[in-house]
């Protein structure tokens, strides 16, 4: 998935791993104050990253997939459902479609593994976003990393 200013794909080298894991540092330890030991975890290692740059390199934005038996035990046991996390554009890159071409390209990781839904943890605010992607709330509202978040999930 591309657009004329940047790209989307799977993080396939240490670059691109890296980049996903800037991005995240960015957005989420700096801007949020999220303590980097919660940001970065052990499912980091299994995960597939996926990374938005720009034509020149610059990394946008990025986002992960869990599947297999963690994200099973995300989504209550259930087989065959993703878990969709650490979705983060940094500031400069908001409001230019980046985050819903990282959403879709995980989709597409995920209908890749054979799975046939992703579940993911939204912060409150961001609810609307990921309703307007096909995305439904489900469960009480709970805290992670000192912020509120709902469950979703989408049938692919």
């Amino acid at each position: 998935m591309s657009s004329a200013s940047y790209v989307v794909r799977v993080a396939e080298d240490p670059a691109d791993r890296e980049a996903c894991f800037a991005v995240r540092k960015e957005v989420f330890v700096v801007e949020q104050g999220v303590p980097q030991d919660l940001e970065y975890d052990a499912y980091d290692a299994d995960a597939v990253h996926v990374v938005a740059v720009r034509e020149d390199g610059v990394p946008l934005g990025a986002g992960r997939l869990l599947y297999g038996e963690v994200a099973a035990a995300r989504a209550g046991g259930e087989p065959g459902v993703g878990s969709l996390g650490r979705l983060a554009v940094v500031k400069a890159a908001r409001g230019l479609g980046i985050g819903v071409a990282l959403v879709r390209g995980i989709e597409d990781a995920a209908r890749a593994r054979g799975l046939t839904a992703v579940d993911l943890h939204a912060q409150t605010h961001a609810l609307g976003f990921y309703e307007r992607l096909g995305y439904a709330a489900y469960g009480p509202e709970f805290d992670d990393a000192g912020m509120p978040h709902r469950a979703m999930r989408r049938a692919l």
